[in-house]
């Protein structure tokens, strides 16, 4: 599944969603010069909320890659081979086998990443290359730090999505290097007190493990909105501010002012009024808390709050929440680790479980997302240099002849058992004529059928893809990286990517209109729809619903809440005419206030 070949990202792509990390958690360097005080570091705002608290930063792994080699021995016996390669087998299992149990324990996202980060860590090229060297008379150590090394430097060299991965393989080498030495895991160490973890980026297995009682912000140097630094966050409820140059500079112990609401790390502000910007966005989050749908501006006008989902069990979480049903169900999370293709039978079980968390509401499940950062080992991905453009979403079903068919059986046979009657959208589509393809299918099967927009050729032809289906649902976090041009798992091009980009809401504003004309409803289903301040601009362009994290749920509803549809229509207005992502958000602001 996930290969190191030059050109295949099936292992450049373990993780699901958006993750771009690129340095093993270490403590910074000791040449730091501290940030000055009442400095503002201005970065890009994830999570909303204000925190003012202690600098933590990820202490140094227990033991380096470079001092584990420099300590090795030199070689060995080739009577020993076979016993060091067993030994170095049994770490990576022991680190692929505590990473699983962590995933056991976690829910949502977290869960997902953890695992995505066992199975990286059992990927049978890397283990294939270090038991290769050991086998030539390698100490395990150091040929678990060459073999990484390997496709690090190769990695790099190819840049882009392919480099984004070098963090992840280097958090795998460390933590099996510590494993073979008989040292603690690497990670972020627990403070004594809630503090602000700031780091240049964090390993998705860190991420997911923090606790949000202690770490009550975050901030990275790297990262951006759709990073699985990002989306942890918003899980979890944690503020979070990434792609924050100069977060570097920031020594531990320091206070700073967190805000993920406008997205600005202050440096030892004044203690005084720090506490008055935290207690103010604690009045407002208390008010949130108590929102309890169903969804609507404050003069009236309805706004289905949805919540996005991939199993089970974190339908029913969100069942707990406000959320007036599911707006999206990524199906395909429910198989990264399957060998082979689930039967209708197995799947349909799965979808059941959903549909019943939420009895008589809507629920939209999205056809098989494989491709690109979420490959499919039963799908036979083919080898592609940029495979962000390649074969992907509903264009694997080209080559799978039955995969779709089957699937969308398997949505019917659970409809029927629950009796329910779910929507099913298919992702990436780029013309009307695939529109009318999956159309059809969807009925033959008395499904309702959408699609996503994604791409912007379909966005430009949303009035006649909607000839075709009975809904549309805007997919932010890929329609802002087509549109843009720029690789979402890319940290040097957080800024494009930001989904407040003005040419993105366009064409967010262009499906929105075609979707009233043919009197359609349109949603959006990306991260954006997670920011309680952009919501509103969505509803604004002409969106009728948003589904995000079930964490943000509440947020989200609130701040409708406490606007008027003309309110949400001026900053949509205000924020078309913006010329970057950071003016369109000070133009909404200056709209709808804080």
């Amino acid at each position: 599944m996930y290969g190191f070949t030059p050109v295949h990202v099936d292992l450049s792509t373990t993780f699901c969603n958006l993750v771009h990390m690129s340095s093993s958690p270490a403590s910074a360097s000791p040449s730091r010069s501290p940030a000055r005080s009442g400095a503002v570091l201005a970065g890009v705002p994830v999570v909303p909320g204000v925190r003012y608290a202690p600098v933590i930063r990820p202490g140094r792994t227990p033991v380096t890659a470079e001092s584990a080699v420099a300590h090795a021995a030199p070689g060995i016996g080739e009577s020993e081979r076979a016993a060091e390669a067993e030994r170095f087998t049994s770490a990576a299992a022991v680190v692929a086998e505590r990473l699983r149990g962590r995933a056991a324990h976690a829910s949502g996202a977290a869960a997902e990443v953890l695992a995505a980060t066992a199975q990286l860590a059992q990927d049978r090229a890397w283990l294939g290359a270090a038991e290769k060297r050991i086998k030539d008379g390698t100490p395990a150590v150091r040929a678990t730090v060459e073999a990484v090394d390997q496709f690090v430097d190769m990695f790099t060299k190819m840049g882009g999505l392919m480099a984004e991965r070098v963090t992840d393989l280097r958090d795998i080498r460390d933590r099996v290097v510590a494993e073979l030495s008989g040292l603690p895991e690497p990670g972020v160490p627990v403070p004594d007190e809630p503090s602000v973890l700031c780091a240049e980026d964090l390993a998705p297995a860190d991420t997911a493990g923090l606790d949000p009682a202690l770490i009550v912000g975050l901030a990275t140097t790297l990262g951006g909105p759709t990073s699985h630094t990002a989306i942890i966050a918003r899980q979890l409820g944690i503020p979070c501010v990434v792609a924050v140059p100069g977060l570097d500079e920031v020594e531990a112990g320091a206070m700073v002012l967190l805000d993920g609401t406008h997205g600005t790390v202050e440096v030892t502000p004044e203690p005084a009024g720090a506490a008055a910007a935290v207690e103010a966005a604690e009045r407002a989050a208390a008010a949130a808390a108590t929102w309890t749908g169903p969804g609507a501006t404050a003069d009236g006008h309805p706004v289905a709050v949805l919540a996005n989902v991939q199993d089970g069990a974190a339908a029913r979480a969100a069942a707990d929440t406000p959320a007036e049903g599911v707006g999206l169900f990524r199906t395909e999370l429910c198989f990264l680790n399957r060998e082979t293709e689930p039967g209708v039978d197995e799947q349909a079980a799965i979808y059941a479980e959903v549909l019943e968390a939420f009895p008589g509401k809507k629920v939209v499940i999205r056809t098989l997302d494989a491709g690109s950062d979420k490959p499919l080992r039963f799908v036979g991905h083919p080898e592609e240099a940029n495979p962000a453009l390649g074969v992907r979403g509903v264009r694997i079903s080209w080559g799978n002849p039955g995969l779709l068919d089957r699937q969308l059986e398997a949505i019917a046979v659970a409809a029927e058992r629950v009796g329910a009657r779910p929507w099913v959208m298919a992702p990436m589509i780029a013309t009307p004529g695939e529109a009318r393809d999956f159309g059809d299918r969807a009925r033959a099967r008395g499904l309702t059928p959408g699609v996503m927009i994604e791409v912007p050729a379909a966005a430009l032809l949303a009035d006649r893809i909607l000839e075709h289906v009975e809904f549309v649902s805007i997919g932010t976090n890929d329609l802002a990286q087509y549109t843009m041009a720029a690789d979402r798992m890319s940290a040097e091009l957080a800024m494009l990517t930001d989904p407040w980009q003005p040419a993105v809401l366009s064409l967010v504003g262009l499906t929105a209109r075609a979707g009233a004309a043919a009197g359609k409803p349109v949603g959006v289903c990306g991260e954006a729809a997670a920011d309680p301040l952009l919501a509103c601009v969505l509803v604004g362009l002409g969106v009728t619903s948003l589904s995000s994290a079930a964490a943000a749920v509440s947020g989200v509803g609130a701040r409708l809440a406490s606007a008027t549809l003309a309110d949400c229509r001026h900053a949509a207005e205000a924020v078309l005419d913006a010329a970057s992502a950071s003016e369109a958000r000070s133009a909404a602001l200056a709209v709808l206030g804080d």
